[in-house]
């Protein structure tokens, strides 16, 4: 194309993939409020898929909506992992990005919750706007935390701050964890999505190869954490969607 950037994208999910190997993953579902539904998990798995294929390919950004980065999982898909339809370590969107075989940099200008945080965490570099809120909802539903959160968010935040989300479900604004967590920056909301593009286009001058090898080394410790998590927020999972009341406060949670 005339812009240098090639372009695939499906209802929810766009890519687009410039000439420097600067790789930007849109998620773009503004009546879903980028929740994690099937077919956006399965939109998002098939965008990933199609950049670890792609030798050319740098540095990823994964970009949301200006007021919302991702929602979590939708009301639907939530009622069906209490019922046992599936289980949560099905949800294989944060090995997607932990295994991507170059750096990923999340860029949360807007809300991030539950698995929308859980998500963005799980990026080498993260970026999150003073004005936005980001949090772990899963407790307030009822049962206990998952998609790796419960050992991921000690890779940015503080296990004291980390705990806190984890425990109270409450989503805090942005600029909550200016001096009390490790996110790459904590901007203006209107600034993230420029920062992170500066920051992908210093990364993309690297050679592919020395990127890889460092991303491997350097991520090694968060896709442990995940796999420590994701084991232990099973058994968890095992008990906490038995309780007989957990549909009611799914619902509420979501009215």
């Amino acid at each position: 194309m005339g812009d240098g950037i090639a372009r695939v994208g499906g209802e929810l999910v766009r890519l687009e993939v410039d000439t420097e190997g600067i790789a930007q993953v849109h998620m773009e579902d503004p009546l879903g409020r980028n929740a994690l539904s099937p077919a956006f998990q399965e939109q998002l798995l098939d965008c990933l898929e199609r950049l670890r294929a792609d030798s050319s390919v740098r540095v990823v950004v994964l970009l949301g909506l200006p007021d919302v980065f991702c929602s979590g999982a939708d009301q639907d898909t939530v009622l069906r992992l209490a019922a046992g339809d599936f289980a949560p370590a099905d949800i294989m969107l944060p090995r997607a990005v932990l295994e991507m075989p170059v750096p990923v940099i999340a860029a949360m200008e807007g809300h991030a919750i539950g698995g929308g945080l859980a998500l963005g965490v799980c990026a080498d570099l993260v970026l999150i706007a003073r004005e936005s809120r980001y949090g772990c909802s899963f407790m307030n539903m009822g049962f206990t935390p998952g998609m790796g959160s419960t050992r991921l968010l000690e890779h940015v935040l503080t296990p004291a701050v980390a705990h806190e989300l984890l425990y109270t479900g409450q989503p805090l604004k942005g600029a909550h964890f200016e001096g009390r967590g490790g996110f790459n920056y904590v901007l203006p909301r209107a600034e993230v999505r420029g920062k992170a593009l500066e920051l992908a286009g210093r990364i993309a001058e690297k050679p592919r190869g020395s990127l890889e090898m460092l991303k491997r080394v350097l991520s090694m410790p968060r896709r442990q954490a995940f796999e420590a998590g994701r084991t232990v927020e099973t058994l968890m999972h095992e008990i906490s969607f038995r309780q007989a009341d957990l549909p009611r406060l799914i619902e509420e949670h979501y009215d």
